[in-house]
């Protein structure tokens, strides 16, 4: 018996202990003093239960070493409290962030909710993080070092007017490119004003040659899209991304949709939803960038990733590397490892001798 989800989940999700922001408040400070403390008996038995490595789940992207393809994506860990505790949890890197230029409280709440009949989460959190200089103290100032890549999300403040975006994700790339393995430009989230507007190409190509000139170390600079663009708003995303030699996209973002959503309440809620809901959309994102490019530009797939199957669909769909958040939140810490396992009866029954040779192999097939 699975453990989290046939016992602590039920629990955690049925409102007894608090609201959903607040348990995730809770269960990350938890992570956070393990990283701090690194009890060494403790650390050792949580490595042992969560992680899974082989050689055919390794890949290297733009000279750096992933380890295996799952990550965890933005929104979990904003502030980094926890960066040197997610390899011991499985994971194969980790997406810190959004982090904006200026510290932010984000919006109102009550601002997450999980949606436990379409097996999602809405948000509308607004970017509330610490600000990219407490970010960069905070990784400087690590004393022990992290063994899986790092990356790190930049979105818009608040407060910055959407003429001067390019130098506000300046800003804060400039206090962390030396902290971080690869940076996303995060132009989709839904719940700052105004910044999809940021994906539209009048828009976009200033900040991505804003933070292009300032990067002459060739840090991997990628963009994260909505999964509400029209595939014409996605191909001239494709574009730019090939005139400003950005190392990758992102697919998806959450979505403003509520087609179908089951939960009571919620399709009038403001937020974007992740999970099962954005599953299809993502992966037909993922396949529409790998046959436009030719799969000559790096996709990281997500959005609906709870199994291996899942994480299979993106990856034969285009995605070299897939990122989990609501799926872990519902999976567990044992998650990670289920998927990994699962990848590699995936590999051994398709006759891929790694998982490069498996990417894109569905790319070309509706």
């Amino acid at each position: 018996m699975d453990w989290y989800r046939h016992g602590l989940r039920p629990l955690l999700f049925s409102g007894v202990l608090g609201d959903a922001e607040h348990l995730h408040n809770q269960s990350l400070a938890l992570m956070a003093w393990l990283d701090r403390t690194r009890p060494a008996g403790l650390i050792a038995q949580i490595d042992r239960l969560c992680t899974l490595r082989d050689p055919r789940l390794a890949q290297t992207l733009w000279g750096v070493e992933f380890p295996n393809p799952v990550g965890l994506a933005a929104g979990f860990d904003k502030d980094g409290v926890a960066a040197g505790l997610w390899e011991s949890l499985g994971f194969g890197f980790a997406e810190l962030g959004t982090v904006t230029y200026h510290a932010q409280p984000g919006n109102p709440q009550p601002r997450l909710f999980r949606l436990v009949r379409d097996r999602a989460v809405l948000n509308r959190m607004g970017f509330n993080n610490e600000g990219s200089d407490r970010l960069q103290t905070r990784l400087a100032q690590r004393q022990t070092p992290i063994h899986i890549p790092i990356g790190i999300n930049l979105g818009k403040s608040k407060i910055t007017p959407l003429p001067e975006a390019a130098a506000d994700y300046l800003g804060s790339f400039e206090r962390l490119k030396a902290w971080g393995d690869y940076f996303v430009v995060n132009v989709s989230s839904p719940n700052t004003p105004g910044l999809r507007s940021l994906q539209a190409r009048d828009q976009l190509a200033p900040i991505l040659a804003t933070l292009q000139e300032a990067n002459p170390e060739q840090k991997p600079l990628l963009v994260k899209i909505a999964p509400d663009l029209t595939n014409e708003e996605i191909l001239t995303v494709v574009a730019l991304a090939q005139e400003y030699g950005l190392a990758g996209i992102i697919a998806t973002n959450t979505t403003i949709r509520r087609d179908g959503l089951q939960t009571p309440g919620m399709v009038a809620e403001a937020g974007g939803v992740s999970g099962e809901p954005v599953r299809s959309r993502s992966t037909a994102v993922i396949r529409l960038l790998w046959q436009a490019t030719g799969g000559t530009i790096p996709i990281i797939g997500v959005g609906g990733i709870f199994t291996a199957e899942d994480a299979w669909e993106k990856i034969t769909a285009g995605a070299s590397l897939i990122q989990v958040y609501t799926g872990w939140v519902y999976g567990g810490p044992l998650m990670v490892r289920q998927v990994l396992t699962g990848l590699l009866a995936k590999l051994t029954a398709g006759g891929f001798p790694n998982l490069k040779a498996a990417v894109g192999s569905l790319g070309d097939k509706e």
